[in-house]
């Protein structure tokens, strides 16, 4: 049951996704009201939040039986001694499952109230507290100390320092607030660090705040499954062309064992810096992270034999991952999706880009990963026919693991090439909360199927060149 509205998009890009879900091949394959209930679907479950925190255990310095025991007495201190499972993954074994129980709806809302951006809003939802930048008004009285509701302002329509707010605003649960409303929006600069303390979220999630920062790394599942997929061997040369905040570099890293070489490029200078710092973190040395547009990456000419970076000569690189920029619309929580028609269609093009460096780049016998986090066919399946077309030298691979279901009809694809790509769909799971009871009378193999489809929308395809 839906807790939260459907997901919100512009006029424009709500037409346009409904033709993407309405196409004639799924229409043909499904029926038209099968088609539709999944598309409806999908947007119910874009706006809530996964049912279960994932979290990759850096191997490179902690097993993960001596994680998962210190980050579930961890659990167990946040939720005051409730029994919350950590599940390991039978395919995935570098990481750990955390069933997120929610949505609370027993949960008494307060006369004062503090209203944060939809970013901030989401986080929570996830399990993060309120930090003061996130903050956008306060109910006219708040004092540090004071027990306030917390709302999510979904449309950005709130002004900053407003006393009270009527537009379009979610329940987020109830928290703590650090500080007054006159410290919060004081005329001297905004203030920085905990805002509101999160004591009763409408989702409960473990807090990862300052909790075993070497030892774990949060991220998506379907994110951890794109780097056991490109299976990187040590000593082998590797490059991660969009590596921003660096998870899936240093998840690369690990699995080579920090053997061999990680080249990693964005083109945001303070977004290296977050690759180089978690690197560092990590402990991960064989990692060199670059500031660098990855579609200029390729040298038309020779290079100084001591240089490291980019641009690079043709066939350098084992195994390429292109974890592409996209429209992000399969990240969730997502209530209002705010980008145009025109945002959402530029990705096609850049993509291409970087994909026809990527295959460049490769030595003949090496892998491209190609992975993004959104939707739509233009971005996923559309973009692998365009390869296989464009680039003969090109095969499309099995996956291993495979735990996603297969790419979506719709791009002229085969069945036989559609089962060889892996569609995260969130949609392919009814929409339900989850309590302690029913978490507590769940199989353990129940639970991790769940986990496999209750996640982000994600699409993975791999070739062999």
């Amino acid at each position: 049951m839906s807790f939260f509205p459907k997901i919100a998009f512009q006029y424009e890009v709500e037409e346009y996704l409904t033709k993407v879900f309405r196409n004639n091949e799924l229409i043909s394959a499904l029926g038209t009201q099968e088609a539709e209930n999944k598309y409806q679907s999908l947007l119910s479950h874009l706006s809530h939040p996964p049912r279960f925190t994932t979290v990759r255990v850096n191997t490179h310095l902690a097993s993960v039986k001596h994680t998962k025991k210190l980050l579930f007495e961890e659990i167990q201190k946040q939720f005051k001694g409730l029994c919350v499972p950590v599940l390991e993954h039978p395919k995935l074994q570098d990481i750990l499952l955390i069933p997120v129980i929610g949505p609370r709806r027993d949960l008494k809302k307060h006369a004062s109230e503090v209203i944060v951006g939809a970013q901030c809003g989401y986080a929570v939802l996830r399990g993060a507290h309120v930090y003061v930048p996130g903050i956008v008004s306060t109910s006219r009285f708040v004092k540090a100390g004071d027990l306030v509701s917390v709302y999510s302002d979904i449309e950005g329509k709130c002004k900053r320092g407003a006393k009270e707010f009527d537009g379009v605003k979610v329940f987020l649960g109830n928290g703590i607030s650090e500080f007054s409303r006159s410290e919060i929006f004081s005329s001297s600069g905004p203030l920085k660090g905990l805002g509101i303390r999160m004591v009763e979220p409408v989702y409960l999630s473990p807090s990862f705040d300052n909790v075993l920062p070497s030892h774990l790394f949060l991220q998506n599942l379907p994110s951890v499954v794109v780097s056991h997929i490109l299976n990187p061997q040590p000593g082998e040369k590797i490059l991660d062309m969009c590596a921003a905040p660096g998870g899936k570099t240093t998840h690369l890293a690990t699995l080579m064992h920090d053997q061999g070489e990680v080249i990693a490029m964005d083109k945001i200078a303070n977004k290296v810096k977050k690759i180089k710092q978690n690197a560092e973190l990590l402990q991960l040395n064989c990692i060199k992270a670059f500031c660098y547009d990855g579609t200029k990456a390729l040298s038309v000419k020779k290079r100084e034999d001591k240089q490291e970076g980019p641009p690079f000569l043709p066939e350098s690189f084992d195994r390429i991952l292109l974890d592409a920029p996209c429209s992000g619309m399969g990240q969730r929580p997502n209530m209002a999706y705010s980008s145009t028609l025109k945002e959402v269609t530029s990705y096609q093009p850049l993509q291409r880009k970087l994909f026809t460096v990527a295959v460049q780049l490769l030595k003949p016998g090496g892998v491209l990963v190609y992975s993004t986090c959104t939707i739509t066919l233009s971005e996923n399946e559309e973009q692998v026919a365009w390869a296989l077309k464009t680039f003969p030298c090109l095969q499309l691979h099995p996956q291993e693991p495979h735990i996603g279901g297969e790419g979506m009809k719709g791009a002229g694809l085969s069945l036989d090439q559609l089962k060889l790509l892996q569609r995260f769909d969130p949609s392919a799971v009814t929409l339900q909360g989850m309590d302690i009871t029913s978490l507590q009378n769940s199989r353990e193999d129940d639970l991790i199927s769940l986990a496999n489809k209750d996640c982000i929308g994600f699409f993975i395809a791999k070739f062999i060149k």
